[in-house]
C-alpha cells in the first residue's frame, strides 16, 4: 500500500458498469467466479479506476482496475486478483514506506499507539505479524516485551529483518505454522491485500491461543471522508493495484464473527490515510 500523506493527485474514476478488462498480459488476472467472501454468483459491476499512476504499476499490466458488488452481502471486490506471474511484476520493488526500518523513530510513535490498545487483552506472548512492511510494529512490540515473528510474502524484507535479530518468514500464513500459540497477530492493511480474506482469517484463528488478540487496520470505504474523496473524484484507493477489497466497518465486522473472532474496539487508524483499526478476540 502507498503511504498517502500528502493530498492524492486525482483517480480517474467511472462510476458505470465497467467493460471486461484488456490486460496487456496474458493471465495478468484470474477472475472472481463469485463473491470472496459470501460466494454469491449474484455480483455487478461498481466502477473503474486508472492505476498507472501506482508507484508498483508496470505498463504489462493493465492500466485499469474494475471493481464489483455483491448484491447478496454488499462487499466490494476486484474484478480478480493477479496471477503468480503477474505478481512478480508487482513485488519487483518496494515501496519506500515498506523498507524494513523506514522513518524508524517516528514510526514508533505509530506503533505505540496500536500496542497500547492490545495491552488491555494482552501483554506478552509472541506477536506474530503478517505482512510486517517497514517492521516498526514488531520491533515497537518487542520493546513492550513481546517475542516477535513476521511473516512476508517478500523475500528482501524477510532478509532484512533476520538483520535485526527477529524471526522472520516469507510464507503464507494459510501454511504457517508455530511451535506454541501466539498471543497476538496483526494484520496492517493486509487483509484487503489477500485474493480470499476468510482465508487468512481462519489461519489466524488457528494460530492464536483462546483469548488471542487479532489487531487488524484497513481502509474504510464507509467513512465520510472516503465519501467526500470520491466526491472530489480523488480517492487514490480505487487504482490502489496491490488491493483486492474494500471493507466498511460492518462488513468487516460481520466477516469476522463469522471467523470466530469478537470485535471489542474500533478505532481510527494513524497507518494511512482514511483506515480503521480494530482489536477482536478469539472467541
Amino acid at each position: 500500500m502507498i503511504k498517502y500523506n500528502i493530498p492524492a493527485v486525482p483517480v480517474q474514476t467511472t462510476y458505470r458498469p465497467a467493460t471486461p478488462p484488456t490486460a496487456a498480459m496474458t493471465g495478468e488476472l484470474i477472475d472472481y467466479l463469485a463473491c470472496p467472501l459470501c460466494e454469491s454468483k449474484a455480483f455487478g459491476s461498481l466502477c473503474s479506476a486508472d492505476c498507472s499512476h501506482h508507484p508498483r504499476y508496470s505498463p504489462e499490466l493493465s492500466r485499469t482496475m474494475h471493481w464489483r458488488q455483491c448484491s447478496a452481502c454488499r462487499h466490494v471486490f476486484r474484478s480478480g486478483y493477479y496471477s503468480d506471474a503477474a505478481l512478480n511484476i508487482v513485488f519487483r520493488g518496494t515501496n519506500e514506506s515498506q523498507v524494513v526500518g523506514y522513518d524508524l523513530e517516528r514510526q514508533r510513535y505509530v506503533s505505540a499507539q496500536m500496542i497500547e490498545k492490545v495491552l488491555t487483552y494482552q501483554t506478552h506472548g509472541t506477536w506474530l505479524d503478517v505482512g510486517f512492511g517497514n517492521a516498526s510494529l514488531l520491533l515497537t512490540a518487542q520493546e513492550y516485551g513481546f517475542e516477535p515473528v513476521g511473516l512476508d510474502l517478500r523475500s528482501q524484507s524477510v532478509h532484512e529483518l533476520r538483520k535485526w535479530g527477529v524471526a522472520a518468514h516469507c510464507q503464507d500464513v494459510a501454511e504457517f505454522q508455530l511451535s506454541h500459540p501466539a498471543s497476538v497477530i496483526s494484520m496492517a492493511d493486509v487483509l484487503e491485500h489477500m485474493p480470499f480474506p476468510k482465508v487468512g482469517l481462519h489461519a489466524a484463528h488457528r494460530l492464536l491461543h483462546p483469548g488471542g488478540v487479532l489487531l487488524i487496520s484497513l481502509p474504510n470505504m464507509g467513512s465520510p471522508v472516503w465519501k467526500a474523496l470520491d466526491a472530489n473524484n480523488a480517492n487514490p484507493y480505487w487504482g490502489e493495484i496491490e488491493h483486492y477489497h474494500n471493507f466498511d466497518r460492518d462488513r468487516l465486522y460481520a466477516l469476522l464473527t463469522e471467523s470466530g473472532f469478537q470485535p471489542v474496539r474500533y478505532g481510527i487508524s494513524q497507518r494511512y490515510r482514511v483506515c480503521m483499526e480494530l482489536i477482536a478476540v478469539k472467541a
